[in-house]
């Protein structure tokens, strides 16, 4: 198994702060469900 190139990993867009955020390895099983691009902007749209 290759390495790949980070601009070559899917991206998605942060539901708190609208910046794009790439696939990370951690992620690879709940991809889908994942909406925010760090713990602070997750807690942060909890709060609002």
């Amino acid at each position: 198994m290759s390495m790949r190139k980070k601009s070559d990993l899917p991206t998605k867009p942060c539901q708190g702060c609208g910046r794009p955020f790439a696939w990370r390895k951690k992620w690879a099983w709940v991809w889908d469900d994942v909406k925010y691009c760090s713990e602070r902007c997750r807690r942060h749209k909890a709060q609002a």
